[in-house]
């Protein structure tokens, strides 16, 4: 057993997920009809993170570092592409940490606003996540302060996992489920608690192709941070965490999804169901929605939608 496993395992996902409780939500697992998104009939389930507590996943993550770390006086710090720094601003808020939150110019406005309504301190500034992640180790150094990294900590990724526990526990009728991947924290936390008892296929836009790129070479490598997810799914690499998790308990066939396919996924989540996802909370969907990727008959699907944190639907009145 690697050091991944033996960090990562199911029963530490499982006592992380009694310590954050009371502070994530326990979010919808729904049914749907498939032909309503013209695909063939068969059972279908999309889990809805996106009406977790900051408006994604990563709030997991973000509580399971502040409970099980020792925070200095100085805080915490982040970078994030947003989702993650929103996460630890919300966490920090309610624990009474003092936040910094370092993102890039790439960040949508609505992450950038929301992780400064949890009251951060926010550095926007750099091209990409990796540019956010150089600066925010720079002031680390400075401060004292605690990294909080977005998915290559053990404890992001021990908080991540619990996302699988509670999929597990709403259906044990799941064959498959469809993961979107960037620095590969949820699918790495996820496949370490599910592993073995439901196949995990990994979903990248073609820009942002990761774990994609880290399976070809058989070690996390640098990939191209572009296209529409780049401020959700764009990290420079995958996290070495998360890798030999993957490696073990992934499909090794990645799906990769164009920006157009990822829009349309995101409209039809608003047309059919009301669910406004942001571009990388959209794209294990459209994985399917596309047929990229293809059930077989009976295969009983779930898909994560990861995140909602966009301004794609103005309400003006």
């Amino acid at each position: 057993m690697s050091d991944s496993h033996a960090m990562i395992s199911r029963e530490r996902i499982a006592q992380t997920e009694k310590l954050i409780r009371p502070f994530v939500r326990q979010t919808p697992l729904i049914a749907v009809d498939a032909a309503d998104f013209g695909l063939p009939a068969a059972p279908l389930l999309l889990k809805l993170e996106l009406l977790q507590h900051s408006g994604s996943f990563k709030v997991r993550g973000a509580f399971a570092n502040l409970l099980l770390r020792e925070i200095p006086k100085e805080g915490v710090v982040a970078a994030s592409g947003g989702n993650h720094g929103a996460a630890v601003a919300y966490a920090a808020h309610r624990l009474g940490v003092r936040a910094t939150i370092f993102v890039p110019n790439i960040s949508s406005q609505a992450k950038i606003e929301r992780i400064r309504a949890f009251g951060a301190e926010t550095v926007v500034g750099g091209d990409r996540y990796a540019d956010a992640l150089v600066a925010s180790e720079a002031r680390i150094i400075a401060t004292g302060a605690l990294a909080v990294h977005a998915f290559d900590q053990v404890e992001t990724l021990l908080g991540q996992g619990t996302l699988g526990l509670e999929l597990e526990a709403q259906s044990e009728c799941v064959d498959t489920l469809l993961v979107a991947v960037g620095g590969g924290g949820l699918i790495g936390g996820t496949a370490a608690y599910l592993g073995g008892r439901v196949k995990i296929v990994a979903v990248e836009s073609e820009g942002t192709p990761t774990l994609h790129a880290a399976l070809a070479a058989g070690r996390p490598v640098d990939a191209p941070a572009e296209g529409i997810a780049a401020d959700s799914l764009g990290a420079k690499r995958v996290g070495s965490l998360m890798f030999p998790i993957a490696a073990k308990y992934v499909s090794s066939e990645v799906v990769l999804v164009t920006d157009d396919e990822i829009r349309n996924a995101q409209i039809a989540l608003w047309d059919r169901l009301r669910v406004v996802a942001e571009p990388g909370g959209a794209a294990a969907f459209a994985a399917l929605l596309s047929g990229k990727y293809t059930p077989k008959d009976n295969e009983r699907i779930a898909v994560i939608v990861c995140g909602g944190n966009t301004t794609a639907v103005h309400f003006s009145r």
